[in-house]
């Protein structure tokens, strides 16, 4: 159910189409939350049927036809109840931990190669985070600019410092990940000198 609240939040900051709201969702939500378009469409119908959003046609072109997306007053009601709920935690499925509880098993070449193989992924990663961070900070992230557009001055500050808040949990978790994954190297290390 967390697909539907992202893209509630990424509506209540305006109309968007269905392509809009793709790519803003690639660009800003996607980053704490994957969803592929072949999530996305059914969602936004599914959404439309249970009154959390309203589509309308619009004419593109000459002969084009896209959807343009609002959130509804229920939308946003629904948005904000989420946002106040307790969170519920899913149980951890970790693939990466889960083979390296295993890791004896494993010939040594294929254990360092996964292992670098996984600080090389969350180094990618905490270079994206501390991007985006950047992106925020020096007000070039599209998403936070319509989001600031559509707020009292008075809540911008708090908006930002949210979501640099929010980048800087990913950026510790990936640091954590890549010390992990280093010190599996360095056992490795230590048991196949």
């Amino acid at each position: 159910m967390s697909l539907r609240y992202a893209l509630l939040a990424l509506l209540r900051v305006g109309p968007l189409s269905g392509y809009e709201l793709q790519k803003l969702f690639s660009e800003s939500v996607g980053h704490v939350w994957h969803a592929p378009d072949s999530q996305i469409y059914p969602e936004l119908r599914r959404m439309e049927t249970a009154g959390l959003i309203r589509g309308e046609e619009q004419t593109r072109g000459e002969r084009g036809r896209r959807r343009i997306y609002h959130a509804t007053e229920d939308g946003a009601e629904a948005f904000f109840e989420w946002i106040n709920e307790p969170m519920e935690y899913s149980r951890v499925r970790d693939p990466a931990h889960l083979r390296a509880a295993y890791l004896e098993s494993a010939e040594p070449e294929a254990a360092r190669e996964f292992l670098a193989d996984h600080a090389r992924q969350h180094t990618e990663l905490l270079d994206r985070w501390q991007s985006e961070i950047d992106r925020i900070l020096s007000g070039e992230h599209p998403m936070l600019q319509r989001r600031l557009l559509a707020i009292p001055e008075s809540e911008r500050e708090r908006a930002i410092a949210f979501k640099v808040f929010a980048y800087e949990g990913l950026v510790e978790r990936a640091k954590a990940e890549i010390r992990w994954a280093k010190r599996g190297l360095r056992l490795l290390g230590d048991l196949n000198p």
